[in-house]
């Protein structure tokens, strides 16, 4: 199979049926599976516009982020995140996944031909992006975005 052994058991552990998840990711021609949020982690949804500069101030500050999802057209950025996450997030124009939501995941080093792709694939340890640090990024990306439109 293709995409880092680690990541892909990691990922499709939280599936209900985790090696029909695997199946699905070698035989879909998109190389995506629809995987439940909630379980090992939520995730935080940004626009594109925001994420970008969120996850630049993200990566000058950790080096290397959790697992980042970006869709076709760059659109929508996703961050994976602790479990529980989306239940207690507030932040305005900030879409959320967890409990008793799916989402679409492609199958790590796996280079989908459109969609949904990793900037970041999960390593398989389970390191996620720390909502708090996440959320100081975002006021920084948007201070910055802010003070480009003031000019």
């Amino acid at each position: 199979m293709t995409g880092t052994k680690p990541a892909v058991e990691w990922l499709s552990s939280v599936a209900p049926d985790p090696e029909a998840c695997r199946r699905e990711w070698e035989r879909n021609p998109h190389g995506v599976a629809l995987l439940p949020a909630g379980k090992a982690w939520d995730v935080l949804i940004l626009p594109g516009a925001l994420g970008y500069p969120t996850l630049d101030v993200l990566t000058r500050v950790l080096g290397r982020p959790g697992p980042v999802l970006v869709d076709f057209g760059d659109a929508r950025m996703g961050f994976l995140v602790p479990p529980g996450t989306a239940a207690r997030w507030i932040g305005t124009g900030i879409r959320t996944a967890g409990t008793g939501t799916w989402i679409v995941v492609p199958c790590p080093g796996r280079t989908p031909s459109g969609g949904t792709r990793w900037l970041f694939p999960p390593d398989g340890s389970g390191t996620l992006t720390d909502p708090v640090l996440l959320e100081l990024a975002m006021h920084e990306a948007a201070a910055g975005l802010a003070g480009r439109e003031e000019a």
